[in-house]
């Protein structure tokens, strides 16, 4: 019966998830990860604003893949000569982020 009770409240609380739960994830994430030391939501700090980010990258169907690199290899010349270095993130985090970042209006 506790087994019962148990995969029923996982189960409810899946269903509960809403995509602002997860933006909240995502965001303490990027606050866990330093990310917001150099980037803000709505404007430009030494990085881009991440509203600016999704705005440039609307549209482009491999944006995810290319943004997940650039999160954890690093560059420069994009948004200006000031480099971002690599982060230290795994895949599924640097995928977490930059999924909320584009999903930013």
């Amino acid at each position: 019966m506790k087994k019962q009770v148990l995969l029923l409240s996982t189960l409810l609380a899946s269903a509960l998830a809403t995509p602002a739960m997860a933006a909240e994830d995502a965001s303490a994430l990027a606050q866990m990860k330093n990310c917001m030391g150099c980037h803000q939501i709505d404007k430009k700090v030494v990085g881009p604003a991440y509203k600016d980010v999704a705005a440039k990258y609307a549209g482009d169907a491999g944006a995810v893949d290319k943004l997940v690199a650039k999160v954890k290899s690093g560059g420069t010349g994009v948004w200006g000569q000031i480099p971002m270095p690599p982060n230290n993130v795994t895949d599924e985090e640097a995928k977490k982020l930059v999924e909320w970042i584009l999903s930013l209006k």
